[in-house]
């Protein structure tokens, strides 16, 4: 069990890494959370967390591509989960390059931390992005790795050298493969938050394709599988999706929200798809929609929330938090 152990959380101040960390914190866990240097130390959503837990995570700064910054954060731990990376799929169409160094380069340098250091376990993270437009469906581990984005090409690389580093070097180190998540905290990069804080403040909700189907998980029970994961005895080596096995559109989605923050239909929301906003056209993934079967037979796993409850949940926090968006801006 991972309870009171020593943990270090890299991309800590990011989305599902703080929800992470506010769990770790809650089971006992001496939690070091390793956030990039940026002209100074930026805590990012770690801030959102009740002060009482904050004051107990120790804060290191530095840049996943440093191997020295790694090698040293991760003395004495116990346990690495290594969500650090550039997440943005069309920021990749701008700065392959950064995109490549961080996930790639970043996800070596933690295994070789993890390594050197003697870990228990390390839990790197993928993206169901790797698979591209479905094949197949459901979408099981053994779906084709296709790059259909810088980013996607990236996080197949990270993927590989970790499978890499479990064969060659016997490191224990599993791979969760979330599909898409969404939640409190959640960077307006995310098609979620675009839709409902467009909803909240005005009357018309700017996409890009609205045909494209993603599985959508709420990120506690995400939260829930990484440690479970961390865990198991039985997931070194492994990858593990996690996702609900349900698929919705987009344009769905976007209705679905609607209906949440004009209940009575009185504000006359509508949904517009834009150019701007599109993936070019052989770049775009099409379905997701993952086979969860391994998680639920090798730790167990299964969603808790449905796409009605976490909306709502979401829709919630982000109303209490619009300050912090900026709704009429394509952020990438």
């Amino acid at each position: 069990m991972i309870e009171n152990k020593s943990v270090l959380v890299t991309g800590a101040s990011g989305f599902i890494g703080s929800h992470l960390t506010e769990r770790l914190l809650e089971l006992g866990c001496d939690v070091k959370a390793f956030v990039r240097y940026d002209k100074g130390i930026k805590t990012g959503m770690i801030s959102a967390l009740p002060k009482e837990l904050r004051d107990r995570i120790t804060v290191v700064a530095g840049d996943v591509r440093n191997p020295d910054a790694l090698r040293s954060a991760a003395k004495g731990m116990d346990v690495i989960f290594h969500l650090a990376a550039i997440v943005s799929i069309p920021y990749s169409y701008v700065n392959p390059r950064e995109v490549v160094e961080t996930n790639v380069l970043g996800t070596m340098n933690a295994l070789i931390a993890a390594m050197e250091n003697n870990v228990e376990k390390i839990v790197t993270t993928s993206t169901s992005e790797v698979y591209g437009t479905a094949q197949y469906v459901p979408i099981d581990e053994k779906h084709p790795l296709q790059g259909q984005s810088p980013y996607s090409a990236s996080k197949i690389g990270a993927d590989k050298v970790a499978e890499s580093f479990y064969r060659s070097f016997d490191v224990p180190v599993a791979t969760i493969r979330p599909f898409n998540q969404y939640g409190p905290r959640q960077s307006a990069r995310a098609v979620i938050p675009t839709i409902i804080t467009q909803a909240l403040t005005g009357k018309t909700i700017k996409l890009g394709s609205l045909t494209p189907t993603r599985d959508f998980t709420f990120v506690l029970d995400t939260v829930d599988a990484f440690i479970s994961i961390a865990e198991s005895p039985k997931t070194a080596g492994e990858v593990i999706n996690i996702g609900t096995g349900t698929e919705t559109s987009i344009g769905d989605l976007a209705e679905k929200i609607i209906k949440i923050v004009d209940e009575d239909g009185r504000k006359g929301i509508s949904v517009v798809s834009e150019d701007t906003r599109k993936r070019p056209t052989k770049s775009e993934v099409n379905r997701l929609l993952a086979d969860v079967t391994k998680a639920k037979n090798l730790i167990g796993w299964r969603p808790k929330t449905t796409l009605g409850n976490g909306l709502r949940i979401t829709t919630k926090w982000m109303s209490e938090s619009l300050h912090s968006y900026r709704p009429k801006t394509y952020e990438i």
